[in-house]
C-alpha cells in the first residue's frame, strides 16, 4: 500500500504555520463605528473591482488545498453584499475545511441567520460595544441597537453556538458598561470578547487603548469566573470560563500583550489583495494575477511567495502612524 502524502502546510519564515483565512466580501458598511470608518469617508473599493464570487471561492479553494482549515467571510459589514449565502455553501462544502464563521454588526441577521446556518457557517462574531442605546448611535453613527439584538436572538434561535460579542474598549470606554455587556452576555449564553483598538487609520488613531489583560482579570474574579486552561491556535484571546470548559469572557490585547509570535492568519481584501500583517503594508495583488490570467499553479506560487515574506509582527506601538488604511480597506 503506498504512503498517504503528506498534508500540504503554509508556513511563514518564523515557522509560523498559516491555516486561517479571512475574506472580506465588501469594504462598505451600513454603520460608522468611530474607531473603524471616518463618518464622511468615501474611499471605497468601486464594485467594478471586487472579487465576483466564483474568484473569491477559487483563491478560497487554492487557500484550503494548501492547508487552511478555517475560514472567516468579513467586511466591512458582509451581509451587505448579495449572495453571500451562497458563497458561504461553496466554501463549506471545499475537502479539508473545518471552520467557517462569519463576522457581522448584525444589523441584516434577522434576514440571513438562517440561510447563513443552512449554508454550513457554523459560528458568529458579532460586534457590539454597548447595550446603552444612546451610546450606541454615538458610537456607530446609526440608532439601531434594536436590531443589532433582534439579530442576536435570530442567530440564537437559528442554532449557532458560540455566538462571539466582539466589544471594542478603550481608556474612555466606563467599565460599568463592559460589566453590564458581560451580564448580558452570561444572561443569553454568549461570549464577551473584550479588544483593544488598532492604531489603523486616522480614526483609529484616535483612540488610547487600555489594558484590557488587568480589566478582564477584574471582570473574571467579580463574577466568579476562572482562567481557561485551555490554549488554542484557533485565536489570539485569552478566556475565562465558568468552571465547566466553556468560554465566557475573553480578552484580545494586540497592543499591551501582543500575539504576533503565535499568529495563523492571513487576510484577503475585496479586491483580491492579500494582506499579511494588519500592521505592515506587505502584500500580494493575488486579485489582480488572477484577472490578469493566472493559472492555479502561479496562484499558489504566488501565495507561498507572499506567506514566505509574512512579517514576523506589527509595528502598531514603535510606529502608530504607519498604516493608513482603515481597518474596513483590510477586512476585520
Amino acid at each position: 500500500m503506498m504512503d498517504e502524502p503528506a498534508p500540504a502546510v503554509l508556513a511563514d519564515g518564523f515557522g509560523r504555520r498559516i491555516d486561517y483565512l479571512r475574506v472580506s466580501v465588501t469594504d462598505r458598511c451600513d454603520l460608522r463605528c468611530s474607531y473603524c470608518l471616518p463618518k464622511d469617508f468615501k474611499g471605497f473599493e468601486t464594485p467594478a473591482n471586487w472579487m465576483s464570487h466564483d474568484e473569491m471561492a477559487r483563491l478560497v479553494g487554492l487557500f484550503v488545498g494548501l492547508g487552511v482549515a478555517k475560514v472567516r467571510l468579513t467586511g466591512g459589514e458582509p451581509l451587505l453584499r448579495k449572495g453571500v449565502a451562497g458563497l458561504a455553501a461553496t466554501i463549506a462544502a471545499m475537502p479539508g475545511l473545518r471552520d467557517l464563521s462569519v463576522s457581522t454588526n448584525a444589523t441584516q441577521l434577522v434576514r440571513h441567520a438562517q440561510s447563513l446556518r443552512a449554508a454550513g457557517v457554523s459560528r458568529l462574531n458579532i460586534s457590539l460595544d454597548t447595550l446603552d442605546a444612546a451610546a450606541f448611535s454615538q458610537i456607530t453613527g446609526r440608532d439601531c441597537l434594536d436590531s443589532v439584538l433582534a439579530g442576536l436572538a435570530a442567530a440564537r434561535q437559528a442554532g449557532f453556538s458560540p455566538i462571539k460579542l466582539n466589544s471594542v474598549v478603550h481608556a474612555a470606554t466606563p467599565e460599568s458598561e463592559v460589566r453590564r455587556l458581560l451580564s448580558y452576555a452570561v444572561e443569553q449564553g454568549f461570549v464577551l470578547r473584550l479588544i483593544e483598538p488598532m492604531p489603523m487609520g486616522e480614526c483609529g488613531r484616535g483612540y488610547t487603548h487600555t489594558d484590557l489583560n488587568a480589566m478582564g482579570a477584574r471582570l473574571a474574579a467579580d463574577a466568579g469566573l476562572v482562567p481557561s486552561l485551555s490554549e488554542s491556535r484557533n485565536g489570539p484571546a485569552r478566556y475565562w470560563t465558568s468552571g465547566q470548559g466553556a468560554p465566557v469572557l475573553g480578552v484580545i490585547t494586540p497592543m499591551s500583550r501582543h500575539f504576533c509570535a503565535t499568529c495563523n492568519r492571513v487576510r484577503l481584501g475585496v479586491d483580491g489583495t492579500l494582506y499579511l500583517c494588519l500592521g505592515q503594508e506587505d502584500q500580494v495583488p493575488l486579485g489582480h494575477l488572477l484577472r490578469a490570467g493566472a493559472s492555479d499553479a502561479e496562484l499558489i506560487q504566488a501565495i507561498r511567495v507572499g506567506i514566505a515574506a509574512k512579517p514576523e509582527r506589527h509595528d502598531f506601538n514603535a510606529r502608530p502612524e504607519r498604516i493608513v488604511r482603515f481597518m474596513a480597506q483590510t477586512g476585520g
